[in-house]
Parts: structure tokens; sequence; C-alpha cells
């Protein structure tokens, strides 16, 4: 992509995939014949095209001087500016990609990555052979501390200082640095995020998704709740809704 950005002179390049449903995101429709992007379409009702921004860019400094000292958003103000003086191009993904913007999606994406991981660098995920490994697929950070007599796994993800008590059963959930698993807690299609906690006997469930510096108390069921930071969770949250 480097290489491309360089050879072609303008002033941005974008990275771009092919999509089954462009109607679901804004498509970019290029000059005939070349790799120039002519204008971006957001959501066609129409067939435009087909590729998509895949959210990685490289510019040269000069975009700097396309910016005003205002809140701005570069996707719908600065690109098509740049599209309109030519100065833009795509350079397409080769490989998989997949949007991860939803809760769901990245618990998914993030069992794609580790299956790939099995695959390719299967030295990297946690040993079939670690007592607390059930299912497979489980990366661990050095840092985190897992105690006794737990069930970890299957497409676990585990970061930096965690620290999981005894007796605790984790599946399809990835746990941010500095989190807290208490003892006999069972976390499940979830995400935990940094410096937040669960208490004892507690269950995470239904795509739930705890901000930074959450901590749900001890025996509290959660089920698909997005809690926003710097909460503490007393009580049964049974619905699926937003916590703030």
């Amino acid at each position: 992509m480097r290489d491309f950005h360089l050879a072609h002179g303008g002033e941005g390049t974008i990275l771009a995939t092919k999509v089954e449903e462009p109607s679901k995101y804004g498509v970019i429709v290029m000059r005939q014949g070349t790799t120039q992007i002519d204008r971006f379409v957001e959501k066609p009702v129409e067939f435009v095209g087909n590729r998509i921004n895949a959210g990685i860019y490289m510019f040269n400094p000069s975009i700097l001087d396309r910016i005003e000292l205002r809140p701005t958003s570069i996707e719908k103000e600065i690109f098509p500016q740049m599209a309109s003086d030519s100065q833009l191009h795509t350079f397409d993904l080769e490989g998989f990609w997949m949007d991860i913007g939803q809760p769901k999606d990245f618990l998914t994406g993030t069992c794609l990555y580790l299956s790939s991981l099995a695959k390719r660098s299967p030295e990297l995920l946690a040993p079939a052979t670690e007592a607390y490994v059930c299912g497979g697929n489980v990366l661990v950070h050095p840092t985190a501390k897992i105690g006794e007599g737990c069930k970890i796994g299957p497409n676990v993800t585990i970061g930096p200082n965690v620290i999981i008590g005894n007796g605790v059963c984790l599946q399809r959930c990835v746990l941010m640095e500095d989190t807290t698993i208490k003892d006999y807690a069972w976390v499940k299609n979830s995400i935990v995020g940094w410096h937040s906690s669960v208490g004892r006997w507690s269950r995470l469930d239904g795509v739930t998704v705890l901000g930074d510096d959450v901590h749900v108390l001890d025996e509290v069921y959660v089920n698909g709740a997005s809690v926003l930071p710097h909460k503490s969770i007393s009580a049964n949250v049974c619905e699926p809704g937003i916590v703030m």
C-alpha cells in the first residue's frame, strides 16, 4: 500500500474492500479505468459499485492544510474535497475483511482471529495441556493470573494484568487490560472493559459489554447490557439495554 501510494503521486490512499451488500455501507465510485476516486455514495439504493472504505488510510502531510481548526469529519468533509481535486486513490485489500463496529460482530471477529492463530501461529495460544483450557483458542497475556479449577474456552482473549479467581468459567469473551473476574463467576458472549470487575458467582451473557471501570457486584446476573463507564451494578439486569 505504501509503494502504491508513493507511485500514484496523489495526496491520499484509502484501503478498499469489495462487499456483497454495498447498500449497507458508503460506496466508493471510481473514475473509469483508474484508481482515482470520483465520489462517495452513502448506502446507495441503486447499484453504483461494491467497493467500500475499509478504514485504513495513507496521506501526505499536506492533508493537514485541508483541515480547519474546528471539529471536522475527515470522511464527510475532507475526502470529498480530495476526490474533487483528483487527489484520492483506492488500494484494494487482498484478503479477509469484516466490519466489527457492533459488539456481536467484534466477538465474531475475535473468534475468527483466534481460529486463524490456531492454524498459523498456534504457539501464541494457551496449550491444550493447560488444565484450564476447555475447547481451545484461548489467548492469554503473559502477565495475566489464573486461579485454580477454571474452565476457559473456547474463543477467549485475556489481556494484560487480568486477574481470574478460582472456579471461573469463560467462553467466547474478551477481557481487557486490568480486569478482575472473581471466584466462580461465569462470563460468556461478553466484553469486559478496562479496569472492570465481575463479582463472585456473578454471570455475564447475551453480548454484555462493560465499559471502562465498571464493577458488577457479587451474585448479579447481567444479560445483554451495554454498561457505560464508571458504573456499579448491584442488581440483576435481565433485559438487554443501555445502563447509563
